[in-house]
């Protein structure tokens, strides 16, 4: 079963990433726990896809305008939390998606405190067959 696991950030103050006003340490001990993190699930051959995401500020919504042509919209600052990033997994069942989900959302933040962020959790469907 395939898992995408959604990370969910906060805004910082200027409608970034909170992580802009971390010190260097603070930044360096998060994605070196990301980087483990990575390494775990690819040892364990649970890793599928994981990438952590451009800041919010580059954002932009497209739809297809009359002519078929790109309409775009954003940034948006307004916005409480942002998507910061994402991992697929493929995983024996929803229990053990969850409890990657739970170790993600541990992910050190300032001092070293956990940050406990949102990890969204849903189940990657297959597509419906060709001839349906």
């Amino acid at each position: 079963m395939k898992y995408m696991m959604m990370m969910h950030t906060p805004r910082g103050v200027t409608g970034e990433y909170q992580v802009g006003s971390w010190s260097p340490e603070d930044f360096k001990a998060h994605i070196a726990f990301m980087h483990d993190f990575n390494k775990e699930l690819t040892a364990s051959g649970e890793w599928v896809d994981g990438q952590g995401l451009a800041a919010p500020g580059e954002a932009k919504v497209v739809r297809a305008g009359k002519d078929g042509a790109p309409v775009t919209d954003g940034p948006f600052p307004e916005t409480k939390e942002f998507l910061a990033g994402f991992w697929v997994v493929e995983v024996d069942s929803p229990e053990r998606a969850y409890e990657l989900a739970a170790k993600a959302s541990a992910a050190p933040g300032p001092g070293g405190a956990p940050l406990n962020m949102a990890i969204e959790v849903r189940q990657v469907m297959s597509a419906p067959p060709t001839d349906a």
